[in-house]
């Protein structure tokens, strides 16, 4: 009686059972083929030196995106396994497109894309466009969803990257750093696509919970230590390195004060938000990603940092109630307050300083907004067409009352029948008794 009971309430619907695994495996197989006929490995000798100093690079940066993103996103309480699980799956496929999408793009001839470890840590960067999108769209998307995001964003941020470099001359550092905006309203403009009015019940899922707030904790504190590797492996000089790494720095730590304070500051009874630390707390490494090479002093890092700090929790307070009621966009994980505006803040302050170093022309200064809004433009112009794809009903979109839920996903000992053994009731029991709970649930 009692599994029977389970089994009813647990009718989810099965919207990953056919087409997840048949078209997940495919794809990879395609990917496999296009691997062994157009690509290859750099046969050129590299020093052991340039091997481990690319290595660490690289492992900094999947520590950012597999845990950092991952974990940043895993404070609500009924979606925390699928917030994790669902940012690694993105991740794992995304850098395989990604150094696919970025040889194809930039390989000058016809033969093989030649793959190097340089290829591997952009390719992750570029994946992580995708990472920063999905918290907007945290708990709405299936897997199915997720995978059709993956293919369609980090083909347009490879594109818009691509036809920076190609007509305007941009380095590799400017064109990938300016990924907080691009994801941003890439991950909005899909969000407004997906929004739905979400039932008292539901609203309710979308909450957060202690544990899992933790767990969230730890996906910052991964984000705010790797931060400078970050903002500094694809710049060229010593010189600009070693500004990028300490003006980031310093913006975090002065992004951190900020956001505490105001967050007690923000509250009639002085109390701290912990979404607010989640998230403003990173506002001054993603404010320095684009300006911090240009820094020559710690003073005007730390005035971003405030700044960003200012703008992150004036967003948290002020963005959700007018998104929400009055655009119609729900920004589950707060991309926007997060990446979006700190990232236009250093956007605006990159232009101010290029301006102060070459001179106010008018070229220059035309072409410095350009990249801006090019950025800004792809990823709003890409995530209407990608929200507006995942709408078609081929992808069996969850459907509003099982939105911010793990059990549509993933099986659960208390919502699957084991047998008949006098052991289930028990284990199922238990189950539910420690489920996760509501934050206000007694």
């Amino acid at each position: 009686m009692h599994r029977d009971a389970h089994r009813r309430g647990s009718k989810y619907p099965r919207s990953m059972r056919g087409c997840l695994p048949l078209w997940t495996l495919m794809l990879e197989v395609t990917l496999i083929l296009v691997f062994f006929f157009f690509t290859s490995y750099d046969s050129t000798s590299t020093d052991h030196k340039t091997v481990r100093k690319e290595q660490a690079f690289l492992q900094d940066f999947t520590v950012m995106a597999a845990i950092g993103l991952g974990f940043l996103t895993s404070y609500l309480w009924r979606y925390s396994w699928s917030s994790v699980a669902f940012n690694l799956f993105m991740l794992a496929l995304g850098v395989q497109w990604a150094v696919l999408v970025d040889g194809f793009l930039n390989q000058p001839s016809l033969g093989k894309m030649v793959i190097k470890l340089s290829s591997i840590q952009q390719a992750t960067v570029s994946a992580m466009s995708v990472l920063i999108s999905a918290g907007a769209v945290l708990g709405k998307a299936n897997l199915v969803q997720l995978l059709v995001m993956v293919l369609m964003e980090v083909t347009a941020f490879g594109a818009t990257r691509m036809m920076n470099k190609k007509f305007l001359s941009m380095d590799d550092h400017l064109n990938m750093m300016h990924i907080h905006v691009f994801a941003a309203y890439f991950g909005l403009t899909v969000a407004w696509c997906l929004s739905r009015p979400l039932p008292k019940e539901v609203e309710e899922k979308d909450q957060r919970a202690t544990s899992s707030s933790l767990l969230a904790m730890l996906g910052t504190l991964c984000l705010w230590i790797f931060w400078p590797s970050f903002n500094s492996v694809l710049l060229s000089t010593q010189e600009e390195k070693r500004n990028a790494v300490m003006n980031t720095y310093y913006a975090l730590a002065v992004s951190t004060v900020t956001a505490i304070s105001m967050s007690a500051l923000a509250h009639p009874h002085g109390k701290i938000n912990m979404m607010h630390i989640h998230n403003a707390v990173l506002a001054g490494g993603v404010a320095m990603s684009v300006p911090g090479h240009l820094i020559s002093s710690p003073w005007l890092a730390m005035v971003l940092g405030l700044m960003a700090g200012l703008i992150s929790i004036g967003g948290a307070k002020c963005l959700p109630v007018c998104f929400n009621h009055i655009l119609g966009i729900h920004d589950t994980g707060g991309v926007h307050y997060t990446f979006g505006l700190p990232g236009l803040l250093g956007g605006v302050t990159y232009i101010v300083l290029t301006m102060l170093e070459k001179g106010w022309t008018t070229t220059s200064m035309l072409i410095s907004i350009g990249i801006l809004s090019l950025y800004m433009v792809m990823g709003l112009a890409s995530g209407l067409l990608t929200g507006l794809l995942l709408n078609v009903k081929i992808w069996r979109a969850p459907p509003v009352a099982k939105y911010f839920d793990d059990q549509a996903f993933w099986e659960k000992h208390h919502c699957v029948a084991r047998g008949d053994g006098w052991w289930f009731p028990i284990v199922s029991s238990l189950a539910m008794e420690w489920r996760p709970r509501a934050p206000d649930a007694k």
